[in-house]
């Protein structure tokens, strides 16, 4: 495991398009999430024990701001034949073990991952109703082992902000977590070691 930082995208990029595999094997495109008030996407993974700290969150989150008209979906970019914990069939059990509270989608291709400039998992990237980027960085302050418990609250004061029509902070801590794992020769020149 590599600790590893978001790239912190630029705020304003528009959220770049995609067309996955959910968990049920139905295709999905980011045109399809309903999002009249805005969009969370989140890289993450099953095995990361990041992603495994704050999941219980994550899932509430979907669960509240899903109906305050907030879409949301976890995409799981790590190369599945060196990690095959991160496999679709993997995701799948997952998703019904856990219930997780949005769609799941596989990015076997890594190109989705790219274009959000995703670097670590979980990696966290909130757009606008016009699916422009406001927020992109970390949960909260929890990690594994740092004994602060998981609360969500920089996300969730992005998220309330958003939805009162108020300004976002400016000021956005990286999200930290593994590094997406990627297929050898397919690791972008972007991403950042912390």
């Amino acid at each position: 495991m590599v600790l590893t930082a978001s790239n912190m995208l630029a705020l304003g990029t528009r959220a770049p398009a995609f067309f996955l595999a959910d968990t049920s094997d139905r295709m999905v495109a980011l045109d399809d999430i309903p999002a009249t008030k805005g969009l969370l996407v989140v890289f993450m993974c099953n095995h990361c024990p990041y992603v495994q700290h704050v999941l219980a969150e994550l899932i509430a989150l979907g669960r509240e701001y899903v109906a305050k008209g907030i879409g949301m979906v976890g995409i799981n970019a790590n190369d599945d034949q060196a990690y095959p914990n991160d496999s679709h069939d993997q995701m799948k059990t997952l998703f019904r073990r856990k219930g997780l509270s949005f769609p799941y989608l596989h990015d076997a291709s890594q190109e989705v991952a790219r274009r959000y400039q995703a670097a670590c998992t979980p990696d966290i990237f909130l757009f606008d109703g016009d699916k422009r980027l406001v927020y992109r960085g970390q949960l909260d302050d929890a990690r594994p082992g740092n004994q602060v418990a998981v609360s969500g609250r920089d996300l969730r004061r992005a998220l309330d902000a958003l939805l009162k029509g108020e300004p976002i902070a400016g000021e956005q801590k990286p999200a930290m977590g593994c590094n997406i794992k990627w297929r050898p020769g397919n690791e972008p020149d972007y991403f950042s070691l912390a």
